[in-house]
């Protein structure tokens, strides 16, 4: 076998095609009389997600529904960092802080040491006298603050580097940039794949999870709102979904989807773009991330497997939401700051990888996106109807309680508290233990054990199931055309047990080839769709689709990284439309 124990007898929790039937069978059946949702959950990411898991856990009928991939908006896209905000402080924002460095440690420690990792950062000083015991205090006080709430820290305390160990911890740094350096800590997670796991879990705890699935109305009788009107975007076809309460986690998107119900009491979001750029591990040497000053904010450096992630920007976005374009005004933006600390300049032909986001920000009186809020609101315009917005991807799990609080006190019975902060995601539990057997596992499925500790920081102990794929089809242990660092398996396992639905499903969110690959995973798709293809049933029409599709995005994206402003970045991203499916 594969040393994790015995195959698991279910597969509860998976979300494979008869899952998806089943979780489908179930929102359908709520509109019959005496069968209402206790919650539906409008939005799959990682807020809604996390609402998901957080209802259920509570004993409540829970339904959620997305109208894409989970977490194929802002929730994949990301700095992979789970942190206090550092910035945060110089703002005096330090319940905001507090409370995020606590859900940092928690997240860390017990509910997803499998998924999140720590990763050190050099905060460079660059004048003498007063910056280090100022910017020391600062950082001094983010380690404190870290302390409190009962939980583990999960990251080491911070060190004040000389100039000399600053070189040593990072080379490649021009020898006048600074005058020193503090070393610290934040954690690290892959963003996407964690809401995968997450709204696994969910499902798991008996959640009835459907994705390409999306909201064109709301139910209403009178004032109240009692459900939704959906599509299912695979078969065209439309059904209704009832619930007591509905709750509103999209995102960008909240405007549109209020706006369905009401004009009153609205909450504003303002879409805030962030692109990041990846480059390989190579193109400078350090053991350590940057975070660097600029003009408007900070960039972060930010070590990423065999990859480095810089960014971010933070300038306002009006067009496009589902599809953000980075233009080349963007890269060069990024380019030209990093390079001001690096004794090679990085190029445009260091860039593997670049990926932009949608930052939802609580609109206020400021004309800059960096002053808007990050902490996060809850409404309830009209009866029936919660409204979650803002926030951070670090507090979820409290956004999420928020939410679901303030659904359970319009709901007849009485409602449990929140237990998500006891409630471990799958794979956490047994996963250092099946850390601590790598070496066997490796020799008892006869895959290299540097396979078998990738599996196991992507997948924790659920790791034996994509062994147990390998064991069954010997074939699927090797690597994905251009992209050594996932193996076959892992796009089976994509669409048997984690949502995937369509092929960059699997290349952008379940994998990350589409930034780490110099090739953005054109190689794969082939292999990729057959693979997915044999286990959703696509005919070879509908597999051919899925390869076009990719390629034409690939080659949208690479065409608006050219461009010089957004609206002809976005213009050129809208090139290639999305998919839909053959029926």
């Amino acid at each position: 076998m594969t040393g994790f124990g015995e195959r698991p007898a279910t597969n509860r929790g998976a979300l494979g095609p008869e899952a998806r039937e089943a979780a489908l069978a179930a929102l359908k059946a709520s509109a019959e009389p005496g069968k209402e949702l206790d919650i539906l959950i409008v939005g799959g990411g990682i807020v809604g997600t996390g609402v998901a898991l957080d209802a259920v856990t509570r004993g409540l009928n829970v339904g959620i529904v997305e109208a894409s991939d989970w977490a194929a908006g802002t929730s994949s896209r990301s700095s992979k960092l789970i942190h206090g905000g550092l910035r945060y402080l110089e703002m005096l924002d330090f319940a905001l802080v507090k409370e995020a460095l606590q859900e940092r440690g928690l997240l860390l420690s017990e509910l997803a040491p499998h998924l999140a990792r720590p990763v050190p950062f050099l905060y460079p000083l660059t004048k003498h006298v007063v910056e280090r015991p100022y910017i020391g205090a600062g950082i001094a006080l983010y380690d404190i603050m870290s302390i409190s709430g009962g939980h583990k820290r999960g990251v080491p305390f911070h060190k004040h580097l000389s100039r000399r160990g600053t070189l040593r911890a990072a080379p490649s740094l021009k020898d006048d940039a600074f005058i020193g350096s503090i070393r610290y800590y934040d954690g690290q997670v892959d963003d996407a794949k964690y809401v995968a796991n997450l709204v696994r879990t969910a499902a798991y705890y008996g959640a009835h999870a459907v994705n390409q699935t999306a909201v064109v109305d709301f139910l209403r009788e009178g004032e109240r709102v009692v459900g939704a009107k959906v599509v299912n975007r695979e078969d065209g076809s439309h059904f209704n979904i009832r619930a007591k309460q509905v709750i509103n986690a999209t995102g960008v998107w909240t405007d549109e989807t209020q706006a369905m119900v009401t004009e009153r009491g609205q909450l504003k979001v303002r879409a805030s773009k962030g692109i990041h750029l990846v480059v390989p591990r190579d193109r400078f040497q350090s053991t350590v991330g940057l975070i660097l000053r600029t003009e408007k904010s900070v960039l972060f450096v930010i070590p990423w497997g065999r990859h480095w992630i810089i960014g971010t920007t933070d300038t306002d976005w009006r067009l496009d939401k589902a599809h953000p374009a980075a233009s080349s005004k963007d890269i060069d933006y990024l380019l030209e700051h990093v390079n001001k600390v690096l004794k090679r300049p990085l190029t445009r032909e260091d860039v593997e990888g670049v990926y932009a986001g949608l930052r939802p920000l609580l609109a206020g009186e400021s004309d800059s996106t960096a002053k808007l809020s990050r902490e996060h609101i809850v409404a309830h315009p009209v009866p029936g109807l919660v409204v979650v917005a803002g926030g951070k991807w670090t507090t979820y799990r409290v956004m999420a309680k928020d939410a679901v609080d303030e659904a359970a006190r319009s709901m007849d019975e009485r409602v449990p508290p929140s237990c998500t902060e006891t409630i471990p995601l799958l794979g956490a539990s047994g996963f250092k233990a099946a850390w601590n057997r790598r070496n066997r596992t490796a020799e008892e499925s006869g895959v290299h054990v540097a396979r078998v500790e990738h599996l196991l920081n992507r997948y924790g102990s659920m790791a034996s199931e994509v062994l147990a794929l390998i064991q069954d089809r010997p074939e699927l242990a090797e690597p994905l055309p251009g992209a050594d660092d996932y193996l076959q398996a892992e796009a089976v396992y994509a669409a048997t047990h984690e949502g995937a639905r369509h092929v960059h499903d699997v290349l952008t969110r379940r994998t990350r080839i589409s930034i780490e690959a110099w090739d953005r995973g054109v190689s794969a798709v082939p292999v990729v769709a057959k693979l997915m293809g044999e286990i959703l049933g696509w005919s070879d029409a509908q597999r051919e689709s899925e390869i076009k599709h990719y390629l034409a995005r690939v080659e949208a994206e690479r065409l608006s990284q050219q461009q010089p402003d957004d609206e002809s970045a976005d213009a050129a991203r809208l090139g290639a439309e999305d998919i839909v499916p053959l029926r």
